[in-house]
């Protein structure tokens, strides 16, 4: 596995477990969204990202992947909350990657998230060209990168949310 890929998962992972709770406590309250909503929220976000990459969404890769949280110190809670781990892949020429690459990093900047991994080029290998960024003030993280030819993944992954009706648990 290229090393940016694997660099990828392991922030995308450490971001997704620790941010079940807040930064402040365990019992701050969480952000409400339904699995539904969050769903369409997450492949919002994807369309969006694939548009400033000048790419195309290849629609039978598109992929929720919904997560139970676990808390900073190993809490499970038992309120329904959850994580969303969304991904599509999608064409972009690989003539392109260096341009939509920077795209998106401007993009993901001006709507204020932090670039936290960045690497482009100039390789033609798979897994040159990748970028992660995290918003800190809600927890989203984001990702792309080349994973072949023409290829690219995009993925966005949800803090710890919450259902509308469900009564969270206290630690």
């Amino acid at each position: 596995m290229p090393t940016m890929r694997r660099a990828s998962l392991v922030l995308a992972l450490t971001l997704v477990l620790g941010g079940c709770m807040s930064d402040n406590g365990a019992n701050d309250p969480l952000p409400r969204m339904s699995r539904a909503h969050a769903e369409a929220w997450a492949e919002d976000w994807v369309d969006s990202m694939a548009r400033t990459a000048k790419s195309e969404i290849i629609s039978d890769t598109l992929s929720a992947n919904f997560h139970n949280c676990t808390g900073k110190n190993g809490e499970t809670a038992h309120d329904g909350r959850f994580t969303l781990m969304f991904n599509a892949r999608a064409k972009v020429p690989r003539a392109q990657y260096a341009e939509a690459l920077k795209a998106l990093r401007s993009e993901l900047e001006a709507q204020g998230f932090k670039v936290v991994g960045y690497q482009e080029g100039p390789g033609q290998e798979r897994g040159a060209y990748g970028l992660q960024a995290s918003r800190p003030k809600d927890k989203q993280f984001v990702s792309a990168g080349d994973v072949g030819d023409d290829l690219w993944t995009l993925s966005v992954d949800t803090p710890c949310l919450l259902p509308p009706d469900a009564k969270q648990q206290q630690f």
